[in-house]
């Protein structure tokens, strides 16, 4: 005999429970876009900072 175990009476609302996660995942990646939006423009500032300083010690000597 098979002693397999059958999940369809404990997990039945899984078609609400995974819309309303859906829904979370969709507001934590909304909520990131911008974030990472700010940081490449942060990191690519440091960067061209860094090289601005570079550039203006090497036209001083």
């Amino acid at each position: 005999p098979v002693l397999a175990v059958d999940t369809t009476m404990t997990y039945s609302s899984g078609l609400l429970v995974g819309a309303f996660l859906a829904f979370c995942a969709l507001i934590v990646v909304v909520q990131l876009m911008p974030t990472l939006i700010i940081l490449a423009g942060f990191v690519k500032s440091v960067i061209s900072g860094t090289n601005k300083q570079v550039a203006r010690q090497s036209s001083r000597n």
